[in-house]
């Protein structure tokens, strides 16, 4: 699972998702991609999801970028355990996505194998996402 190799502070503040995404508001890779209609956070686990249903569906034909990386480790203190006493235990890391930002491309197949790829890269993200293509604007959204 996606992770970051190193580091030094591991409990850091929440970084906030509302608003529009300052970069990769375009395709820059692919042919074909999905962009997030909202914010959120996206956790690595359904990152990797995402990325095999993906890969699975093309029969490992074609390429696929991942544009998101979980960087902000998320917290949890135990179950039964009062108040105080520090910040809990990493849970999870999460990649925090903002509106319009392309989350995956694909490159290599026919559009009708990508959308269906990344319609099933759809279910596993936890926001909602719209199918994007170079050549027009947004296509099928979920």
């Amino acid at each position: 699972m996606l992770m970051p190799k190193r580091t030094k502070y591991r409990k850091p503040h929440k970084i906030p998702y509302t608003g529009k995404s300052k970069g990769n508001l375009e395709l820059h890779f692919g042919d074909y991609g999905i962009q997030a209609k909202e914010g959120g956070y996206v956790t690595a686990r359904q990152i990797e999801a995402a990325r095999i249903a993906m890969t699975r569906y093309m029969k490992r034909g074609g390429k696929v970028w991942i544009n998101i990386f979980p960087h902000l480790a998320r917290t949890a203190k135990p179950l039964e355990v009062r108040m105080g006493k520090g910040k809990g235990d990493v849970k999870e890391w999460v990649a925090v996505v903002k509106e319009n930002k392309i989350m995956f491309e694909i490159n290599g197949v026919s559009e009708e194998v990508a959308r269906e790829a990344l319609r099933l890269a759809q279910h596993k993200i936890g926001i909602k996402t719209k199918f994007v293509m170079r050549e027009g604007g947004a296509k099928d959204e979920s």
